[in-house]
């Protein structure tokens, strides 16, 4: 299965053979790939996909190199923008960027006897031929504007550079540079298996899973995919498995079965945009492979409540290259085992803190995203960082939703790392929203000609203590446990209230005025964006709970039936009543007063958003409390 030929398989066209000729010659000596795909980005962070014969490629190869092809407002999701009386939309190649051949392994050419291959060419959304629209060209404009703005504010605070190594002065700076890092975690599950939520929650506390060894076809799969990901120049790291899973069974033709189980690969970072389309195509290959194996894989962030979620770390570091040649990190101290940080490492880790609830909604933008931000499950909850209790000691805490990265022995290691992103995330807006907010703390703590010393006292504050910067009813930074050392209560007084639900997040564009300026850069997330995204996330939020979650509640709720027979006790009744109680309330209508599930569905069609956040947390809160209940009732069932 998937014995491949890889030397004689094309996988990837930098950007230096993007030129008309280097292409011809390319693409002849490979006639695996039949097609070509523009792939548009829009606001949600979906991808167009279509076939375009090779053949007509290359004839009309000038054409299409600039002025791209043409689709309309259904195929991309640009609400408020591209709409269906107004949906002209082109997409332009970039050429920036590497270009990789996605392969159809269920496709494999008689003539080739290699499985059919599309060059995929990444593509800027252009709106009546004139509004660059969608997340790449927003991403593409705030790595611009950072650079732009970064070296400015060098240039106008030469104090920096006491607090940098390797550079004197801006000018013996060549080039900013930015570099993005993404991971995959993922589940993989045989198609037709379902989750056994006690056994995957027991395999968890017990940690049976977690970099265990993996076994038959998941094992084959892995390493697949990392010997074809590593044919993309994608630099793979490692592969393992993850906290959540059960052991899979071996049935009696020696076929494993019954397979559930989480799993992690890692790749080298790029620089920001590129960082971003590794990601896409990653995906993109281990969905292929693992299928392949007879396994399905799903990028949710929380397939299974009660069971660790699926998270995607971004790193986000800041270097310089020299014009020497050497590159030097940006945020490094030059003496680590003294400071944390110099001033631009902490005004980036300040803007991010600061600035977070307007980054949140690009994050977290659906009810599957939020569902993995609980306490526990090394999820995070709170808006805090942990910078370790002293420079020598790099941190590790796992609780905190921004952790500080050091290597005392590699100062280019030195970055943040985001730990809310999950695998359906829009990594184009976070990475473009979060180097906006990084850029406005850089540009507070410069300009106020603050030392590392200073800042450290800034970021380490107390609540009530005011700053030149940071909120004053607020805390930032924990080096303890906060899930274990702080309650609900203490952790919302300190470090700010998480919103429980899209409506809540969403809300945050216009609940905090100074924080969505901050991450607009002047206009490199322009407001037709952020409108848009809007219209998307409560749309989607709106549709998937009316339709989906509501029904699927109500097959739940039907299916929680009565266990007991005549030898049933008093506590059998009682735990019964209690829960027949409350299914009533939760699905029962009467004449005078309508259910939970019918009261959310009614708000939702009025577009009483405000009032159906509400009901949608209550409900959540509901169902947890209904599971429990059923389970803790058909256990004294024989």
């Amino acid at each position: 299965m998937l014995e491949l030929d890889l030397e004689r398989m094309l996988f990837t066209i930098p950007p230096e053979d993007h030129g008309k000729e280097d292409l011809h010659k390319i693409l002849s000596k490979h006639p695996e790939v039949e097609f070509v795909s523009f792939v548009g980005l829009d606001i949600a962070g979906n991808d167009t996909d279509e076939r375009i014969p090779i053949k007509m490629f290359l004839e009309d190869m000038d054409n299409m190199l600039k002025n791209g092809v043409q689709t309309d407002g259904s195929s991309v999701h640009l609400p408020r923008i591209a709409e269906l009386n107004n949906a002209k939309v082109d997409m332009i190649p970039d050429l920036n960027v590497n270009w990789f051949v996605d392969y159809n392994f269920d496709n494999v050419s008689g003539k080739t006897g290699l499985p059919v291959g599309t060059l995929r060419i990444p593509a800027f959304l252009i709106h009546n031929d004139r509004a660059e629209v969608g997340s790449r060209a927003i991403l593409r404009d705030s790595i611009e504007k950072f650079k732009t703005d970064l070296l400015q504010l060098l240039r106008d605070n030469p104090y920096v550079f006491e607090y940098i190594s390797g550079a004197d002065s801006v000018d013996d700076i060549e080039e900013i540079l930015l570099t993005s890092a993404t991971e995959l975690e993922f589940w993989v599950r045989t198609p037709e298996d379902k989750a056994d939520k006690e056994q995957l929650s027991t395999s968890q506390e017990l940690k049976e899973q977690y970099w265990k060894r993996t076994y038959g076809p998941v094992r084959t799969a892995l390493e697949k995919s990392l010997e074809i990901l590593d044919c993309y120049g994608f630099n793979m790291e490692m592969g393992h498995k993850e906290v959540g899973g059960v052991k899979s069974k071996l049935t009696r033709s020696g076929a494993h079965d019954h397979i559930m189980e989480q799993l992690e690969i890692d790749w080298k970072y790029s620089d920001a945009m590129q960082a971003a389309d590794n990601e896409k195509q990653v995906k993109y290959v281990v969905r292929d492979v693992f299928n392949q194996f007879g396994l399905m894989t799903t990028f949710m962030a929380k397939p299974v409540e009660g069971v660790a979620g699926s998270g995607e770390h971004t790193h986000l570091g800041v270097s310089a290259k020299l014009k020497n040649g050497k590159v030097i990190n940006l945020f490094a101290a030059p003496n680590p085992m003294s400071d944390f940080l110099n001033p631009i490492g902490f005004g980036g880790l300040m803007g991010l803190l600061k600035n977070y609830e307007a980054i949140n909604p690009f994050v977290s933008p659906t009810t599957d995203a939020l569902n993995r931000l609980k306490p526990g499950y090394e999820a995070p909850v709170c808006i805090v960082t942990s910078l370790g209790h002293r420079p020598a000691d790099p941190s590790r805490n796992r609780t905190i939703l921004i952790g500080l990265v050091r290597d005392l022995n590699n100062p280019l290691a030195t970055r943040f790392e985001l730990r809310s992103p999950n695998p359906k995330s829009n990594t184009y807006l976070i990475l473009a929203s979060s180097y906006m907010a990084m850029l406005d703390g850089i540009r507070k703590a410069l300009e106020a000609k603050k030392t590392p010393e200073e800042l450290e006292q800034s970021i380490s504050k107390k609540i009530g203590e005011e700053d030149f910067y940071l909120d004053t009813d607020r805390e930032y930074r924990s080096e303890k446990d906060v899930f274990e050392d702080f309650t609900e209560e203490e952790r919302n007084e300190r470090f700010g209230h998480a919103p429980a639900t899209v409506w809540e997040n969403i809300a945050g564009f216009n609940r905090y005025p100074e924080k969505m300026q901050a991450i607009q850069g002047n206009g490199v997330i322009p407001s037709t964006a952020l409108v848009s995204f809007a219209a998307y996330a409560i749309n989607q939020w709106k549709t998937e709970l009316h339709d989906r979650i509501i029904p699927e509640y109500i097959r739940t709720i039907r299916n929680y039936s009565m266990a007991h027979s005549e030898d049933a006790n008093d506590y059998d009744l009682a735990n019964w009543r209690e829960i027949n109680e409350l299914k009533h309330y939760l699905a029962k209508d009467g004449l005078n007063q309508k259910c939970l599930l019918t009261r959310v569905s009614v708000a939702l069609d009025n577009e009483e958003y405000e009032l159906a956040s509400d009901l949608h947390k209550e409900l959540q809160s509901k169902m947890s409390q209904l599971r429990n209940l059923y389970i803790k009732y058909k256990r004294n069932i024989f």
